[in-house]
């Protein structure tokens, strides 16, 4: 019997990292176990498609600091596509790979859960995403790179916003969690920070806003992308909906640029950071927990221990059930937000 052959694949969003699990996981592969890799394109479309790429030493060198993931990503779901199980593993026994490795967020791994659980496919899971809302581990790669572009998009609108003593209101990413727009905004000096854990009154933040110009400073409001007005609804894009449900965010810094600048008659003006808080190099920080997730992803390949995904817990890499860590979302804890609120206003 040859070599052992490892397939990898990067599902979900982009984001600053991929790539240096990526390499982590084939530098140490082949050079400590002698095991063959072959990358899978898009996500799970790879290998419900048999879409392949040579994954090999050549082929992850100089990739360290790039962002994004040379094996490309989509948002593919094989439970909604006719026959994907099966079409799943005929493509894994045509090229002969024995073990997958799926780096993603709480979608990615929740298909590599149900495929080792309920279908036998062999498969350890790495956290990939800049929300850092995966429980069961303590940090997710990503979320540092994603914190410091927000930081320095904050750092730079104060300076416009007191030039023209208007109010700048800064959307950031997060759907169910508001991690980014926490850590940024504090780090950042922004004078409201609102997250989805926490639903607003929109007086309450024109009030935060009014006394801000009374001590002759202009106001910067951080939002997150999924926060809700107390008697409101989530803002969306459009109505549409990707392959796990979701539906597209963004808006909701608009709308309360809106709502502030009617009810206090100052002007207002939005600025949606959007994809750019993923994109580009990814930070110190990340490249470093990206490099040992990848390298303790491959032990776990060797230990056959499957259906497990490392995790950051202190400063030790642990295992812990795929099932597990996608079960509950980690989200901003009432307390976490209470304490920075003596910021505001």
């Amino acid at each position: 019997m040859g070599a052992k052959k490892i397939g990898v694949l990067t599902g979900g969003g982009d984001c600053p990292g991929l790539n240096a699990v990526i390499r982590g996981v084939v530098r140490k592969g082949v050079q400590e176990y002698g095991y063959d890799f072959v990358g899978f394109r898009d996500g799970w479309r790879g290998p419900l498609e048999g879409d392949t790429v040579p994954l090999d030493i050549p082929a992850v060198r100089g990739i360290l600091p790039r962002g994004g993931t040379i094996l490309g990503s989509s948002r593919t779901n094989p439970f909604t596509v006719e026959n994907g199980v099966r079409r799943i593993k005929e493509n894994l026994a045509k090229h002969e790979v024995d073990s997958l490795i799926a780096i993603g967020g709480e979608d990615t791994l929740g298909v590599a859960a149900r495929l080792t659980d309920e279908f036998g496919v062999p498969v350890v899971g790495v956290p990939k995403t800049i929300d850092n809302d995966l429980s069961a581990t303590d940090y997710t790669f990503g979320f540092d790179t994603a914190v410091g572009i927000a930081t320095e998009a904050i750092d730079r609108l104060h300076t416009t916003a007191e030039s023209h003593m208007r109010v700048l209101v800064v959307e950031v990413m997060g759907r169910h969690a508001g991690w980014i727009a926490l850590h940024s905004g504090l780090a950042g000096g922004a004078n409201v920070i609102l997250v989805p854990e926490q639903r607003f009154d929109v007086d309450q933040v024109c009030a935060w806003v009014t006394s801000r110009f009374k001590a002759s400073y202009a106001p910067i409001v951080v939002v997150a992308e999924g926060a809700m007005p107390k008697d409101g609804e989530m803002v969306l894009k459009d109505g549409t909906q990707d392959s796990f449900g979701h539906v597209r965010l963004s808006g909701v810094g608009e709308w309360l640029a809106k709502e502030i600048e009617g009810r206090t008659g100052k002007e207002a003006r939005t600025t949606v950071l959007g994809h750019v808080q993923r994109g580009g190099t990814p930070s110190a920080f990340d490249r470093w927990l990206a490099t040992r997730f990848g390298l303790h992803a491959i032990d776990a390949v060797r230990d056959g221990d499957f259906g497990k995904m490392v995790a950051l817990r202190g400063t030790d890499i642990v295992r812990v059930p795929i099932a597990e860590a996608t079960a509950k979302l980690k989200t901003v804890d009432p307390a976490l937000y209470k304490e920075v609120g003596i910021f505001f206003g």
